[in-house]
């Protein structure tokens, strides 16, 4: 008994050094931490449950017989963030590079499996040198494993994807099908082909940063969602967000105490809307003054900046909030934000999460840059999105909602459950200038400017579309928190269902 204790506590001891200190000092001067380090942070303290300790890989080719490190270049199993279950994995790039073979690959299935099972979220630190090459298709086989558990895991349970070092070639590919992907400035890379690749094939001189860094997938490609200036920033940021998010589609929403009153009063929200129709301000003032405690936890904020997208609380619990943002392109919809937020609603409605959306959207953007590069399309993603989703919907519009925008941004006739309106308010095809210019074509400036006007007077406000049913209320800025929270209770035993399908066919 004694030498197998023995022998337990070597190989822990084993499993436990990964690659060995001279790699483990090498990834600390990266300013990098170690799979396990990470999993410190990450997790509740003492919570972290390792399965699979002592699994190593079967390859005998190349000398790997030689090469056996228990655990194979990843740490996974179980733990608890803020007393809630997760499943975690964790590769370790001092063995073998972090590089994924037939058994490392199962190792991850079998957390992934387990989550989906129980009903509990998967993060996946990612820090890999890609498939390895000593296993040829084996390899490339346990990926494929893990793309399909990320399939089937897709509207079960919440999937977050920690990029915390190199991610490439077809590795790219399992994070970009789970819900959320974080980076880490200057040590964390995504793309297909590297730089040398792209060299050979195309002429292109570029660096990794530039071609796949994560300044770049959070500003320009979208890949990446959040964009963190170390590893600890990024594993605290992804506690915190793991606590908006519901356990799984079987689960309700995450509900925490808060000392912020339901009814609280907001007079400031009276004068957020500027005099001048042209002048904007600030989106996320309104959302942190109608959100408890001002927590407001952003998706994608260095992309598509004209919408926001992100979680806060009201009431203590989780409601995703999408809003137009009047100070980047006046708030105008194109295909990035189309798209941006079409995504960030379809996760919302996979788990039951309310949506509360802010409307000030002048329309869609004009040009034959949108146009060519399929605006219709990639704008009809979002207007889908809205009109599939079952979940409580409530909206408020602010100030514009102008012609097909009025009707994407979570409308009545998106089955929109209470659609509340400021006084401010000014729900028409179009602004009152460019429509009576096509209306009155012809007529004079005096006649142009009088009809412009009359027109103000008829449209630039609510009631129209109040006289029609189209907006249930016209609410006092100042109690725009109180009558959210009141319909959300309203909504929480809300019951709607879509017409049975296999599955829909979204404008992809």
């Amino acid at each position: 008994m004694s030498s197998t204790i023995a022998m337990l506590e070597a190989k822990r001891a084993a499993a436990r050094a990964g690659g060995g200190e001279k790699r483990i000092a090498a990834q600390h001067a990266k300013g990098k931490l170690t799979a396990r380090e990470r999993l410190d942070v990450l997790l509740d303290q003492g919570s972290f449950e390792e399965l699979d300790m002592f699994v190593e890989h079967n390859c005998v080719d190349f000398g790997m017989a030689d090469q056996v490190i228990p655990g194979d270049g990843v740490v996974t199993g179980s733990g608890t963030i803020n007393g809630r279950l997760v499943f975690v994995f964790s590769q370790d790039f001092t063995v073998f590079g972090g590089s994924l073979s037939e058994r490392h690959a199962a190792k991850i299935c079998k957390v992934m499996d387990m989550a989906m099972k129980v009903g509990a979220p998967v993060i996946g630190l990612n820090d890999s040198g890609g498939a390895r090459i000593q296993e040829g298709v084996a390899s490339l086989g346990g990926y494929a494993e893990v793309f399909q558990r990320n399939v089937l895991a897709s509207g079960v349970v919440p999937q977050l994807s920690l990029i915390m070092g190199p991610c490439a070639g077809g590795a790219v590919y399992s994070p970009a099908m789970t819900d959320f992907i974080f980076m880490v400035k200057d040590s964390s890379y995504m793309f297909v082909t590297g730089p040398d690749v792209v060299k050979t094939v195309t002429n292109e001189v570029v660096t990794q940063e530039a071609l796949g860094g994560a300044v770049t997938h959070t500003t320009k490609t979208s890949v990446a969602d959040v964009a963190f200036e170390d590893d600890i920033e990024a594993l605290l940021a992804a506690r915190d967000f793991i606590d908006f998010l519901p356990l799984s589609n079987r689960e309700p929403v995450p509900e925490r105490p808060t000392a912020d009153a339901w009814d609280r009063v907001e007079e400031s929200l009276d004068t957020l809307i500027p005099a001048s129709a042209n002048q904007p301000y600030d989106m996320h003032e309104l959302i942190a003054k109608v959100v408890d405690e001002g927590d407001f936890f952003e998706i994608q904020p260095a992309h598509a900046a004209n919408i926001l997208c992100g979680f806060g609380r009201i009431e203590g619990r989780t409601v995703g909030i999408v809003a137009n943002q009047p100070m980047v392109l006046a708030g105008v919809l194109d295909i990035a934000s189309s798209k941006k937020a079409a995504r960030f609603v379809r996760f919302c409605d996979a788990f039951e999460i309310p949506i509360v959306t802010f409307v000030d959207v002048p329309g869609f953007l004009p040009g034959t840059a949108q146009e060519h590069n399929g605006i219709i399309k990639h704008g009809a993603k979002l207007l889908f999105a809205y009109a599939e989703a079952t979940v409580p919907k409530i909206t408020v519009i602010t100030r514009k909602a102008y012609g097909g925008a009025y009707d994407v941004m979570a409308s009545k006739h998106l089955r929109g459950d209470l659609n509340y309106a400021w006084p401010t308010a000014e729900i028409a095809v179009m602004g009152a200038k460019g429509a009576v210019e096509i209306i009155f074509r012809g007529r004079t400036p005096e006649e142009i400017a009088e009809r412009t006007a009359e027109y103000e007077a008829r449209f630039a406000n609510p009631f129209v579309a109040a006289s029609k049913g189209f907006i249930d209320e016209v609410i006092q800025p100042h109690s725009t928190r109180r009558r959210i929270a009141l319909g959300l209770r309203k909504l929480r035993g809300k019951s709607l269902e879509n017409p049975w399908k296999k599955h829909d066919n979204i404008p992809l």
